[in-house]
């Protein structure tokens, strides 16, 4: 078993103040693989003051050599690519393949794009030709902490991470106690690339110990925070008393739109982009809106392709999906299919228990639920595992209205060869992302929602603004 009992601060691995340790389990096998220690309230003060003593120095560095230590990050990253895919893999269950190809992949993809849209950062701005002598500074936020999810682990701490870097921040990180491992290997990448001390820190823990007292620290500025809708509001709860700033990614139930002229492939892109990373995104396109016309159809190749889609464990190669993170996401997919079968939605694949052949593990089987209503818990709830919820509309107008009515608004998709209307009923969807035909969205588009998914706009500029403040000067002197 690993012994990951450290916490990385101010540039150190040090142990924490008091013992208390926790497993992390292999959800393939369901056997502890590491065990690792949750912080206290104490371990969190001590990590802010380094980040605090560290901020001075660090944010008065120049944007120049702050790119040149990310870009020596990305090299590490990218040399060092199998280990974090082993380390994700073991922890969160993603097979070996999809963790190396997308969960460390996604990382590769993030830091490379900030890179780019930071050489062209402008720290200081022009208002205006109105007013020549104004000018608007972007100055650093200050000490940040950063709280990430077990679900896609590299692609939200590099969402985070790195914008806070070149912005001039200082932070810290505390990764879920759930899937902590690979969190632990990038601050290692940190180390080695030679950041100054003190500038990242990581303390793990849980919510009610490290993630609240980073929360009502009086010297963060700012919370950077992805998780469930419900820990959010409790997060923005603690923090008002200090009056932080607080940059939320939450939940999200997509709808997935598939009209009558949507090419071919659109209901097997849509179950299969359901099912990724064993159902556990928040962006998942987990309710399909059928046309009327083509509905039954729609419903026979749905099941057709949920019955093609392999589960096995995160330690073989291969295209499977692999099981879910942890026993209690297993106890709650299970709840939620019960409650599909409870409501009268039709099971059509999948259902209760674990595949056939899978006997330990977090495994689910894929499932599928037609003849739904939106009111149903399968289609308002967020369930975060490989199940798809498909509901029949008759017109336009309809089908926007029901993918409307959701607490949510993370991330809904269109399928359609007509333009105009792709154009329209994306214009009308209320959620901060809109994919259509199956293009996914380019780089440095902004990734988050509206609503009961919070309104974070993670990366390319909007990402690195989220860790600047705006400060208007006037008589500034031209050089």
């Amino acid at each position: 078993m690993l012994d990951k009992k450290l916490f990385y601060i101010d540039g150190q691995w040090v142990a924490p103040l008091e013992p208390r340790e926790l497993p992390v389990v292999d959800p393939s096998t369901e056997e502890p693989v590491a065990s690792i220690s949750i912080g206290s309230a104490g371990d969190a003060d001590r990590a802010v003051a380094a980040a605090k003593s560290a901020f001075e120095s660090w944010s008065k560095t120049s944007p120049a050599e702050r790119l040149s230590l990310v870009e020596r990050l990305l090299d590490i990253y990218t040399r060092r690519a199998e280990e974090m895919a082993q380390a994700i893999s073991i922890e969160m269950g993603a097979p070996i393949d999809m963790a190396l190809q997308k969960q460390v992949g996604a990382g590769t993809w993030h830091i490379s794009n900030f890179i780019t849209a930071f050489r062209d950062f402008q720290f200081i701005r022009p208002l205006g030709s109105h007013a020549p002598n104004d000018r608007i500074l972007m100055d650093p936020i200050g000490v940040v902490g950063l709280i990430t999810p077990w679900n896609w682990p590299m692609n939200q701490v590099t969402l985070k991470v790195i914008p806070a870097l070149l912005a001039g921040c200082t932070m810290v990180h505390k990764p879920s106690e759930i899937a902590p491992l690979s969190s632990m290997l990038f601050a290692d990448y940190i180390d080695q690339a030679g950041f100054p001390k003190g500038v990242f820190n990581l303390v793990n823990g849980d919510g009610l110990g490290v993630g609240t007292r980073l929360s009502s620290h009086p010297d963060v500025e700012m919370i950077s925070f992805t998780g469930s809708t419900r820990a959010g509001i409790a997060i923005s709860k603690t923090a008002s008393e200090t009056l932080k700033r607080v940059v939320l990614e939450l939940g999200g139930k997509g709808a997935n739109l598939v009209f009558a002229d949507a090419d071919p492939e659109a209901v097997k892109r849509g179950v299969l982009h359901c099912f990724n990373n064993t159902g556990q995104s928040c962006n998942a396109p987990t309710r399909m809106l059928v046309e009327r016309s083509i509905y039954d159809h729609a419903v026979a190749e749905a099941e057709a392709v949920a019955n093609t889609v392999v589960v096995d464990s995160g330690h073989k190669p291969g295209t499977h999906i692999g099981p879910l993170a942890s026993e209690a996401q297993f106890q709650k997919v299970q709840e939620m299919i019960q409650k599909g079968i409870d409501e009268g939605a039709r099971l059509v694949a999948g259902g209760l228990g674990r595949p056939d052949g899978q006997d330990r593990g977090y495994f689910v089987r894929p499932t599928i639920f037609a003849d739904a209503d939106n009111q149903m818990a399968i289609a308002r709830e967020e369930i975060f595992g490989p199940v798809l919820t498909i509901i029949p509309f008759d017109t336009e107008e309809e089908a926007i209205e029901i993918a409307n009515d959701t607490p949510y608004g993370l991330s809904n998709y269109v399928q359609s060869s007509d333009g105009e209307k792709r154009n329209r009923v994306a214009s009308r969807l209320r959620a901060g992302m809109i994919e259509m035909n199956g293009n996914p969205r380019g780089a440095g588009s902004p990734f988050g929602g509206v609503k009961a998914s919070g309104r974070a706009r993670e990366g390319g500029v909007w990402g690195i603004e989220e860790f600047l403040e705006a400060k208007a000067v006037s008589g500034w002197a031209a050089p």
